[in-house]
């Protein structure tokens, strides 16, 4: 499971271990589509940041020229995938989550109307989407 940027190293898991992961979840998360347009490079802030500045830098990059082989290899992604979109008031565009989940063999792609954070925003449904995509019943035989 993962949310936004956590949610691009979850499937980046499920690509490269395929066989580690026996169902996915991915909450708001971008997919590999370069930004159109590109994010001018960030101005580092004065001081101390409570994050590794170097992770922006990098994370930047692959957002605005992601790797070709995220695409090449989302065909490993063939495990029981829930992918969960904010709705509209969201930064991650939704129709990019839409395409996503269609190019994957057994995903399941809801929308729930919270904005980036749907988890916080509207926990109660965020759970019950979770909670029956992973239980037995929703499982199917392997």
């Amino acid at each position: 499971m993962g949310h936004s940027l956590g949610g691009a190293v979850a499937y980046l898991l499920a690509q490269c271990g395929p066989g580690l992961v026996r169902r996915l979840v991915l909450e708001d998360v971008p997919a590999p589509f370069p930004l159109d347009p590109p994010r001018p490079p960030a101005e580092r802030p004065r001081g101390e940041t409570p994050y590794d500045w170097a992770m922006i830098l990098a994370t930047d990059e692959q957002r605005n020229a992601p790797n070709p082989l995220w695409w090449d290899h989302m065909g490993r992604i063939t495990m029981p995938t829930l992918l969960i979109g904010g709705g509209p008031s969201s930064p991650i565009p939704q129709e990019q989550i839409a395409v996503f989940a269609e190019l994957l063999p057994d995903a399941r792609h809801i929308t729930l109307d919270a904005g980036h954070l749907v988890h916080e925003t509207r926990p109660k449904e965020f759970l019950a989407a979770v909670t029956e995509f992973l239980s037995p019943a929703a499982r199917t035989p392997s």
